[in-house]
């Protein structure tokens, strides 16, 4: 299997940039245009069997050029084989939908979307999953501010739940910051 592993990454993915860890445990790289077809060769060819997605998620590094590394966690139970398939994408690039390729996906998706501000080409329920509909930004990217963006309080002499604009300085989650 791993012989197949190699040829099909000098196909589609970086030959140099595929790595392999750990005994039953694969690591690759790619870009997202070839990140759909790739899943799906996982998914449907039969020495790989890759049936189940555990996860997506993606991690925010703020300062490189291509921001968001994207990862598909993938388990094959025929083969007893975990994948981590990650893509590098930059801020506003679209990446391609796994939810056809992959049904559960839909969710993470959606939780990508809400959370990062990632968008998925083709994904046919991207609305907001963990915030409200009226929230603004996207509270999990390095460039959200820490305190956010409004005060949520409740009045007890009113009964009711308002908000109000923060002011003052916001502090950004930037890394540069000094602890005194």
């Amino acid at each position: 299997m791993t012989n197949t592993l190699l040829s099909l990454s000098s196909l589609i993915l970086y030959p140099s940039q595929s790595t392999f860890f750990r005994r039953g445990s694969q690591l690759m790289e790619s870009i997202p245009y070839t990140s759909r077809l790739l899943l799906y060769i996982f998914k449907k060819e039969t020495q790989f069997k890759y049936q189940i997605i555990t996860d997506v998620f993606p991690l925010d590094f703020i300062s490189l050029k291509r921001r968001f590394q994207l990862s598909y966690i993938l388990s094959s139970p025929y083969n007893l084989f975990k994948l981590r398939l990650l893509i590098l994408t930059r801020s506003l690039q679209i990446i391609p939908s796994i939810s056809r390729t992959y049904l559960s996906s839909n969710w993470l998706e959606r939780e990508c979307w809400d959370m990062f501000g990632l968008f998925f080409n083709e994904q046919r329920d991207l609305r907001r999953i963990l915030t409200d509909y009226g929230f603004k930004g996207n509270p999990l990217r390095k460039d959200f501010p820490v305190t956010g963006y409004l005060e949520i309080s409740y009045s007890d002499q009113d009964k009711r739940i308002f908000s109000l604009p923060l002011q003052g300085l916001e502090v950004l989650r930037l890394g540069t910051h000094q602890i005194s």
